[in-house]
Protein backbone atom coordinates (compact mmCIF):
# COMPACT_ATOMS: atom_id res chain seq x y z
CA UNK A 1 0.00 0.00 0.00
CA UNK A 2 2.80 2.17 0.80
CA UNK A 3 4.59 2.00 -2.89
CA UNK A 4 0.68 2.94 -4.41
CA UNK A 5 0.46 6.14 -2.20
CA UNK A 6 4.12 6.98 -3.42
CA UNK A 7 3.54 6.21 -7.07
CA UNK A 8 -0.15 8.67 -6.54
CA UNK A 9 2.15 11.14 -4.78
CA UNK A 10 4.64 11.19 -7.79
CA UNK A 11 1.46 11.54 -10.32
CA UNK A 12 0.16 14.70 -8.13
CA UNK A 13 3.30 16.16 -8.06
CA UNK A 14 4.10 15.61 -11.83
CA UNK A 15 0.23 17.11 -12.59
CA UNK A 16 0.27 20.20 -10.38
CA UNK A 17 3.75 21.09 -11.97
CA UNK A 18 2.02 21.02 -15.55
CA UNK A 19 0.39 24.23 -16.38
CA UNK A 20 -3.64 23.44 -17.60
CA UNK A 21 -6.25 24.95 -19.99
CA UNK A 22 -9.40 25.02 -20.24
CA UNK A 23 -9.78 22.23 -24.19
CA UNK A 24 -13.68 23.20 -24.78
CA UNK A 25 -15.46 26.22 -23.75
CA UNK A 26 -19.20 26.11 -23.59
CA UNK A 27 -21.36 29.33 -24.04
CA UNK A 28 -24.52 30.08 -22.91
CA UNK A 29 -27.31 28.30 -25.47
CA UNK A 30 -24.25 26.42 -27.06
CA UNK A 31 -24.95 22.29 -26.75
CA UNK A 32 -22.15 19.82 -27.16
CA UNK A 33 -22.62 16.49 -27.82
CA UNK A 34 -21.06 14.24 -24.39
CA UNK A 35 -18.21 11.90 -25.73
CA UNK A 36 -17.77 8.34 -24.58
CA UNK A 37 -15.31 9.00 -21.62
CA UNK A 38 -17.67 11.48 -20.38
CA UNK A 39 -20.65 8.95 -20.57
CA UNK A 40 -18.13 6.69 -18.55
CA UNK A 41 -17.09 8.51 -16.00
CA UNK A 42 -20.94 9.46 -15.47
CA UNK A 43 -21.60 5.73 -14.96
CA UNK A 44 -18.14 5.51 -13.11
CA UNK A 45 -19.60 7.68 -10.12
CA UNK A 46 -22.59 6.85 -10.41
CA UNK A 47 -21.53 3.06 -9.17
CA UNK A 48 -18.88 4.68 -7.03
CA UNK A 49 -21.24 6.33 -5.20
CA UNK A 50 -23.27 3.34 -4.38
CA UNK A 51 -20.60 1.54 -3.63
CA UNK A 52 -19.66 3.90 -1.11
CA UNK A 53 -23.37 3.92 0.01
CA UNK A 54 -22.74 -0.11 0.82
CA UNK A 55 -19.67 0.28 2.24
CA UNK A 56 -21.36 2.90 4.89
CA UNK A 57 -23.91 0.27 5.34
CA UNK A 58 -21.16 -2.55 6.12
CA UNK A 59 -22.03 -4.17 3.09
CA UNK A 60 -19.53 -4.95 -0.07
CA UNK A 61 -19.66 -4.22 -3.12
CA UNK A 62 -20.00 -6.84 -5.37
CA UNK A 63 -19.99 -6.10 -8.89
CA UNK A 64 -17.07 -5.30 -11.69
CA UNK A 65 -18.69 -3.41 -14.28
CA UNK A 66 -16.98 -4.89 -17.93
CA UNK A 67 -18.40 -1.62 -19.25
CA UNK A 68 -15.43 0.20 -16.63
CA UNK A 69 -12.88 -1.77 -19.27
CA UNK A 70 -13.93 0.78 -22.09
CA UNK A 71 -11.18 3.20 -20.37
CA UNK A 72 -9.20 2.03 -22.68
CA UNK A 73 -11.11 2.80 -26.01
CA UNK A 74 -13.72 4.91 -25.16
CA UNK A 75 -13.59 8.02 -27.26
CA UNK A 76 -12.40 11.12 -25.57
CA UNK A 77 -13.26 14.72 -25.98
CA UNK A 78 -9.74 16.26 -26.60
CA UNK A 79 -7.86 12.48 -28.18
CA UNK A 80 -4.79 14.37 -27.39
CA UNK A 81 -5.28 13.35 -23.80
CA UNK A 82 -4.87 9.99 -24.33
CA UNK A 83 -1.27 10.09 -23.39
CA UNK A 84 0.89 7.42 -21.81
CA UNK A 85 0.02 8.99 -18.41
CA UNK A 86 -3.47 8.60 -18.95
CA UNK A 87 -3.34 4.78 -19.80
CA UNK A 88 -1.23 4.39 -16.77
CA UNK A 89 -3.96 6.29 -14.50
CA UNK A 90 -6.65 4.35 -16.14
CA UNK A 91 -5.06 0.67 -15.54
CA UNK A 92 -4.54 1.90 -12.04
CA UNK A 93 -8.24 2.85 -11.63
CA UNK A 94 -9.77 -0.70 -12.97
CA UNK A 95 -6.84 -1.89 -10.72
CA UNK A 96 -8.00 -0.41 -7.67
CA UNK A 97 -11.66 -0.64 -8.35
CA UNK A 98 -11.32 -4.38 -8.91
CA UNK A 99 -9.19 -4.76 -5.09
CA UNK A 100 -12.53 -2.67 -3.72
CA UNK A 101 -14.76 -5.38 -5.09
CA UNK A 102 -13.07 -8.39 -3.78
CA UNK A 103 -11.63 -7.15 -0.75
CA UNK A 104 -13.16 -7.98 3.11
CA UNK A 105 -15.36 -5.56 4.89
CA UNK A 106 -12.40 -4.25 7.28
CA UNK A 107 -10.52 -3.31 4.03
CA UNK A 108 -13.77 -1.82 1.95
CA UNK A 109 -13.37 1.65 2.77
CA UNK A 110 -9.69 1.78 2.21
CA UNK A 111 -10.17 0.18 -0.98
CA UNK A 112 -12.49 2.55 -2.22
CA UNK A 113 -10.98 5.61 -0.90
CA UNK A 114 -7.47 4.10 -3.19
CA UNK A 115 -10.12 4.21 -6.02
CA UNK A 116 -11.43 7.17 -5.76
CA UNK A 117 -7.55 8.91 -5.42
CA UNK A 118 -7.01 7.18 -8.72
CA UNK A 119 -9.54 9.09 -10.49
CA UNK A 120 -8.76 12.52 -8.20
CA UNK A 121 -4.81 11.89 -9.68
CA UNK A 122 -5.83 11.53 -12.95
CA UNK A 123 -7.95 14.53 -12.94
CA UNK A 124 -4.95 16.43 -11.61
CA UNK A 125 -3.05 15.97 -14.78
CA UNK A 126 -5.90 17.16 -17.53
CA UNK A 127 -9.60 17.88 -16.35
CA UNK A 128 -9.67 19.45 -12.81
CA UNK A 129 -13.31 20.61 -13.22
CA UNK A 130 -14.83 17.18 -11.60
CA UNK A 131 -12.37 16.88 -8.57
CA UNK A 132 -14.71 18.58 -6.05
CA UNK A 133 -17.52 16.47 -7.21
CA UNK A 134 -15.25 12.99 -6.89
CA UNK A 135 -13.59 13.82 -3.53
CA UNK A 136 -17.40 13.50 -2.14
CA UNK A 137 -17.27 9.66 -2.85
CA UNK A 138 -14.44 9.70 -0.12
CA UNK A 139 -15.33 8.35 3.18
CA UNK A 140 -13.80 9.73 5.82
Amino acid sequence: MKHFLQVILVFLVIGCNQKKEPKIVITEGTTAKQSEMAALMLQMYQVNLENKGLILEGKMPNDFPKEFLNIHTAQLSDPSVRTPNFEVFSEMYINTFQQNVVSDNELAKEKHNATINSCIACHNTTCIGPIPKIKKLLIP
